[in-house]
């Protein structure tokens, strides 16, 4: 769901090739000596730097674990379309459990990386778009049944846009965007929003959204302020 603050794009990393193999998918290289702890793997320890291949020329390797992963989330998602609008209101078991399944594979891919040492340019790619077509997905179907508050709901995609956009003109600019602790922390929250729209449970659904929105917003704000201090660093 999140591109990751504002960073220089080919700022290598001196960690050994051991090191550097025991982790991936965007969220840091084990320190030296190569040990994944369990705060690593499942990614609650995001210190180091990005692994050399999910860097900007780094090789997209798309044949992996965790991009078969990232492949069938990718095609859930017109599946899980398909689902929630032939539900008639959009909610149900099968649309809510097609929805958390895609988005608990996010996690699935990054582990699986993790345990691998198969991460790629491509994963790194592939993941926050993934992310963002299925808080998408979710807004389109929970606004149109009405699911949850629009006004929440519009505020939420114009934000998805804008990061977008961000994203895009960072890069640009040879500028690479990595992800903030607001950010990852909205992700729970928003995901979970719509998952209990879907299964029915409007209340829990609307206080999750407001929550996850509040961090989202936050998020954008330090991208923001991150980025026009990297721009002004930058020859």
């Amino acid at each position: 769901m999140e591109e990751p603050p504002v960073e220089r794009r080919g700022g290598g990393s001196a960690a050994s090739p051991r090191a550097r193999a025991r982790d991936g998918n965007g969220v840091g290289e084990v320190p030296d000596g190569g040990r994944l702890s369990a705060a690593r793997l499942l990614g609650l320890d995001r210190s180091g730097p990005l692994p050399a291949q999910a860097q900007a020329g780094g090789s997209m390797r798309p044949w992996t674990i965790p991009n078969a992963i990232g492949f069938l989330r990718l095609g859930l998602i017109p599946v899980f379309l398909v689902v929630a609008f032939s539900s008639g209101d959009g909610t149900g078991a099968l649309p809510a459990t097609l929805f958390a399944l895609i988005g608990l594979g996010d996690y699935a891919d990054g582990i699986a990386a993790r345990l691998t040492g198969q991460y790629s340019r491509l994963g790194a790619l592939m993941d926050p778009i993934t992310d963002r077509l299925l808080v998408i997905s979710g807004i389109v179907v929970c606004w149109h049944f009405a699911l949850l508050p629009r006004w929440a709901l519009a505020l939420l995609a114009a934000r998805e846009v804008a990061m977008l956009a961000l994203g895009r003109y960072a890069l640009k600019r040879g500028l690479e965007l990595r992800i903030n602790w607001p950010g990852r922390l909205a992700v729970a929250p928003v995901m979970g929003s719509f998952f209990f729209a879907m299964a029915g449970v409007a209340t829990l659904g609307e206080a999750l959204l407001y929550l996850g929105l509040a961090l989202a917003l936050l998020a954008s704000a330090l991208y923001v302020h991150s980025g026009l201090a990297a721009f002004a660093k930058a020859p």
